[in-house]
């Protein structure tokens, strides 16, 4: 029904439309300048004759006289699809030229009006012959000059083609009167205010000449008022080239008596116009076009006067008959169109009513259809935001692997080139010094080798070009020399390592360095995730098509989330992301699929984690190209050996008095190792590999310092730093974030936490002593000055708030005998021993001084201000006898309380 509608519309839209019009064209004209009146009267024909072709349409364009100006505009005209370019040439230039021959190539007709150019692209010339006016000029002059007589010739722009061909005739006319002699020749550039500058500059030679010929009446009448207005007496001839109607205008200064001659120069205009219109219908056109130019003097002004003026009348009458038959035009159109909106509003009545029938009827389907497709509208909604939210988390988990590989190369990388860095500055290195870095070296080296196969192994398998090289091996002992590989490890892990199976061999098709990755990722996991005491046990079946591997541990387990998504690349669940968890089971995956099995993953939370690998047995299952040429009997030399445990060192540091203490914790073992070897020389250093445990450390302990990496399994280090600066009881204590996290707002993160130092991974072993060394430094000019200044400003809020809070409950029980430091620690919530290290770190003093540092400010007060008895004040003050107080007073202040009253006159 609809579709009915809009095609009886379509017909009467098309019965209503006027029979086909002409095609359009668009005319661009660029003109050299627009400033002078010939130029304007050019403009002028050109329009008047455009009121001939209703269908042209004229792009105008005015360069002010210059080049630079006019190849723009050219430009300009080419982009707004001109059909014909129309141009007059400021210059004769090559550059002018090559745009011209550009436009003339790109198949858009040129006609040049007035001015030549240099090459021959251009469909047709309009304009006078410049060599025959200059030669008539030329002949002119010893007519008007009977007895000879100097010249002077003002140019227009001398690099234009009219004003080169007027001078070559000119030269040529007076070449058969030896008494005529061009004496100067002055360049007016066409413009009336340039000729006049040049004329008041050259006022000498103009008093010399008899007779002043110009390229254009403009210049020429310009020459000559400056001339009449300096005092020449007697006045040269003016001789110009224009001869164009009007008031102002050549014609009438021959009349005037103001110019002795001109030379009729047509502007051509209306040629122009018919030319175009002849190129642009297809029809052939001449190649030049040469309007013809007549001497006027006041022998035959009258008669071109008065022929003139007749013909500006009437093309004022054409003019208005022209704007006569627009205004019809419009009244027409508007009356037609009139016509045309009530037809049409007639029809869309009709058809409305009959819609609005149409509508009534069919309003209950609609409604129908449109609940439907809410329905499917919200379904594929709630598809879209899934699919959305499922990508951003997958562009979430991609982004957090790819920081995670830069931590996972950044610690291995640390633990190479700082043993290197500090083996290299050391003069005397001891065979334990040396072994014990090389170790370090080899470790990490070989972990790193790990990282970039891994790495590789994914670049393959992305790629699709990994490959499975399968040969008949021994699974039985293939998996016993795997497990005896990992039984160093289990012994020093004290965790129960057995492979379990009742079969003393056999034989299947396996690749044997896919499957030796695959098992070592697997063991590795469940010794990183087993506690001490418990059991990882591999166990062979054998089933009648298939032989299941079986990894059982009693670990940590995992959650329904991370054990649905445990094989995602991108995905490692809520503790820190390695490469073997979020890489390694990906690519065990992979590696198993190769194989044409099958890899499970079974798990409860707290309680252990099962792997099991299905392989099927014999080899009909593999392609040709999938079984290794040579018989593999043996396994490989594995990729993946465990590298020689460093033992960790044991702290020897010879403290004398009060220690250093520094709270480390990173979950790198090897890392913490060598830190805590490095640093044991200097502070006693404790270290954790958990935030969580990190912080009970720090409460037991108020440490001076803690060095804490960022990325940690739970808690992370920006946590634990926030936790630190925002607890009044460690808020004094600074922090140094150590980690492999370089990225700029990393670093604004851990200033954001509070972090007095942030250090990348690698680091340098000296840079980090020195930076340690240099806190605590800090630490202790801000403890000398707490100590000696209680009241301070622009320090750390916290500590200022707690130091506040601690006097104000000392001298809230000062007059109290029995108030010490029990009862104090009690009232702010701390345990003695945090309380006497916080004090200690901010004030270097214990707390039983520093409320006898209260009581004898309160005391001095006292003395200072009232009149009360010394055993007075010694009670108020919270001290048992005033003899006691006497000598406390005396050790303090090195006065007794009396001389102390005296000093101040009271």
């Amino acid at each position: 029904m609809r579709l009915r509608l809009l095609l009886l519309l379509i017909c009467i839209g098309w019965g209503c439309q006027t029979p086909t019009e002409k095609k359009t064209y668009t005319i661009g004209f660029s003109q050299c300048t627009g400033g002078d009146e010939w130029r304007r009267v050019m403009l002028n024909d050109m329009k008047r004759e455009l009121a001939l072709y209703p269908h042209f349409q004229l792009l105008y364009k005015d360069a002010a006289n210059s080049t630079a100006t006019q190849l723009i505009q050219i430009k300009e005209l080419v982009r707004q699809d001109i059909d014909l370019l129309i141009i007059s040439p400021n210059e004769t230039s090559s550059v002018l030229t090559a745009a011209i021959d550009e436009v003339f190539q790109k198949g858009i007709p040129v006609v040049l009006l007035d001015r030549k150019i240099t090459s021959d692209s251009y469909n047709s010339f309009i304009g006078a012959d410049n060599l025959e006016i200059g030669r008539m000029v030329g002949e002119a002059v010893p007519t008007l000059l009977k007895n000879g007589g100097k010249v002077v010739e003002i140019w227009g722009l001398a690099s234009s083609s009219p004003a080169q061909e007027r001078h070559k005739g000119l030269m040529e006319g007076i070449a058969k009167a030896p008494k005529i002699q061009i004496s100067s020749q002055l360049y007016g550039q066409w413009e009336q205010d340039t000729a006049r500058k040049v004329a008041l500059a050259n006022l000498d030679i103009l008093r010399e000449a008899d007779l002043v010929f110009a390229h254009n009446d403009v210049m020429a009448l310009s020459v000559q008022r400056v001339c009449q207005e300096s005092g020449i007496s007697p006045l040269p001839l003016f001789v110009g080239i224009d001869g164009l109607p009007g008031p102002k205008s050549g014609l009438q200064k021959i009349m005037d008596g103001t110019l002795t001659a001109t030379f009729l120069y047509p502007t051509g205009g209306e040629e122009a116009i018919e030319v175009a219109a002849q190129i642009l219908a297809g029809k052939a056109a001449k190649r030049e076009y040469l309007l013809n130019s007549i001497r006027i003097d006041r022998s035959n002004i009258k008669a071109i006067k008065a022929q003139s003026d007749k013909l500006l009348h009437q093309q004022q009458d054409i003019e208005k008959l022209n704007q006569r038959i627009g205004q019809l035009n419009d009244t027409y159109a508007s009356q037609k169109n009139a016509l045309y909106v009530i037809i049409t509003c007639l029809v869309l009545a009709v058809l409305l009513g009959i819609w609005a029938l149409y509508l009534v009827r069919a309003k209950q389907l609609s409604n129908k259809k449109l609940e439907l497709q809410n329905r499917q509208i919200n379904e594929q909604k709630d598809k879209i935001e899934e699919v959305s939210n499922k990508a951003r988390q997958a562009t979430e988990e991609k982004l957090r692997f790819y920081s995670y590989i830069s931590h996972e190369f950044r610690t291995p990388l640390s633990l190479i080139l700082t043993p290197v860095e500090d083996l290299l500055i050391q003069k005397a290195i001891s065979q334990k010094d040396l072994k014990s870095g090389l170790l370090y070296i080899q470790k990490n080296a070989h972990r790193l080798l790990r990282l970039v196969d891994q790495m590789l192994d994914l670049r393959k398998t992305d790629a699709g070009k990994q490959l499975l090289l399968a040969s008949e091996q021994d699974i039985v002992q293939f998996l016993r020399d795997i497990v005896t590989d990992f039984q160093q490890k289990a012994h020093k892990s004290k965790i129960d390592l057995q492979f379990i199976t009742s079969t003393p061999r056999l034989p299947l098709w396996f690749d044997a360095e896919k499957l030796d990755k695959v098992l070592f990722n697997l063991l590795s996991n469940a010794f990183k995730y087993t506690p001490k005491g418990g059991f990882i046990h591999v166990v062979l079946q054998e089933t009648a098509k298939n032989v299941q591997i079986i990894i059982k541990d009693n670990g940590e387990g995992m959650s329904e989330t991370e054990k649905e998504r445990a094989f995602d690349l991108y995905f490692s669940g809520q503790k820190k992301y390695s490469l073997g968890t979020g890489l390694g089971l990906a690519l065990s995956r992979e590696f198993v699929h190769l194989h044409h099995g099958e890899i499970e993953v079974t798990s409860t939370k707290n309680e252990g984690t099962t792997f099991a690998i299905s392989l099927p047995k014999g080899d009909a299952h593999l392609m040709p190209d999938e079984k290794a040429l040579l018989d593999k009997t043996e396994r490989p030399t594995p990729t993946f050996l465990e590298e020689t445990e460093v033992v960790a060192p044991t702290p020897t540091a010879e403290v004398s008095g009060e220690p250093t203490t520094v709270v480390l914790i990173e979950d790198n073992i090897d890392l913490s190792h060598y830190i805590v070897d490095k640093l044991a020389k200097i502070v006693s250093i404790k270290s954790f590999t958990t935030a969580e445990r990190g912080w009970e450390g720090i409460l037991s302990m108020i440490p001076d310092l803690i060095i804490c990496d960022v990325m940690l399994p739970g808690m992370d280090g920006f946590e634990l730093t926030q936790r630190v600066k925002e607890d009044f009881r460690t808020s004094h204590i600074p922090v140094l974030l150590l980690t492999a996290k370089s990225q700029i707002d990393a670093k604004i993160e851990g200033s954001k936490a509070g972090a007095d130092v942030y250090l990348t991974k690698p680091f340098n072993t000296t840079h980090l002593t020195e930076t340690i060394k240099t806190m605590l430094n800090n630490r202790a000019k801000i403890q000398r000055r707490f100590s000696s200044e209680y009241v301070f400003a622009k320090e750390n809020k916290t500590e200022k708030r707690f130091l506040n809070e601690l006097t104000a409950r000392i001298e809230a029980h000062i007059a109290d005998t029995e108030f010490g430091v029990e009862k104090l620690s009690t009232d702010m919530g701390m345990s003695r021993v945090q309380l006497y290290r916080k004090v200690h770190a901010l004030l270097q003093m214990n707390v039983n001084d520093y409320i006898t540092e209260i009581r004898i400010n309160k005391a001095k007060a006292l003395l200072r201000d009232t009149n009360k008895s010394i055993a007075d004040v010694a009670y108020e003050t919270g001290f048992n006898s005033a003899a006691y107080f006497t000598t406390l007073f005396r050790q303090k202040q090195h006065q007794t309380p009396s001389e102390f009253r005296k000093g101040v006159g009271v």
